[in-house]
């Protein structure tokens, strides 16, 4: 089982179809992304994808953070799901980068519970820039 972490908390994440990018000719909805992907050949299939769930294999490659940022850049708008081995402490940069949402572990959200995420769900008002503007 796996937990989706939003800003509103943790809920149960619901069973999608998830394809891999080899198969995106012949799939519309959910898409699987490798952060090694190129997002630009994605850009024409944009309309057919509802939610991109990028794999993180560990927590310290960031290169999904990336792969999200230049999603948005091109012009994604749908949900954008981080997977994998994203921790508490990434969760604002997953947000800032372009996810909508986080999928983790049940035994991760055990080790960090959601009050661990929620202290990091305000992460549009503590950045270095509101704090200049202010």
């Amino acid at each position: 089982m796996t937990i989706l972490v939003t800003d509103a908390g943790f809920s149960p994440a619901t069973p999608e179809s998830f394809v891999p990018l080899a198969d995106i000719t012949t799939h519309t909805g959910a898409l699987d992304l490798a952060n090694t992907d190129d997002p630009a050949a994605l850009s024409a299939h944009f309309g057919n994808i509802g939610l991109i769930r990028i794999t993180f294999p560990a927590f310290n490659d960031g290169r999904g953070f990336t792969l999200a940022r230049r999603l948005r850049v091109l012009g994604y708008t749908g949900r954008l799901r981080a997977h994998g081995h994203v921790i508490a402490d990434q969760y604002t940069m997953a947000r800032r980068s372009g996810f909508d949402e986080v999928e983790i572990s049940a035994d991760l959200a055990a080790r960090q519970p959601a009050d661990q995420w929620q202290f990091r769900a305000d992460w549009q008002d503590n950045d270095y820039q509101a704090r200049l503007r202010a």
